[in-house]
């Protein structure tokens, strides 16, 4: 497994975890979630550097995609 591909699966396990705490859900629902959306995708395409920031700050990023699904 590459560097990048630990910081990919690092960030996900987090920021999996952010969606269930901040939002109330089960680990499958939270997965599903972050699974679909655009910010999965590009923090899986090395060449968009994304991995390279913190989890918590794609985390944002993703909240701000899903703004009108989440945290209502």
């Amino acid at each position: 497994m590459s560097k990048a591909d630990m910081l990919i699966e690092y960030a996900i396990g987090d920021i999996v975890g952010y969606i269930m705490e901040d939002n109330n859900i089960s680990i499958g629902e939270a997965m599903a979630i972050f699974y679909s959306s655009r910010i999965f995708e590009n923090l899986h395409d090395v060449e968009t550097g994304l991995y390279l920031n913190g989890s918590a700050y794609v985390y944002e990023l993703f909240k701000e995609e899903r703004v009108d699904v989440l945290f209502v």
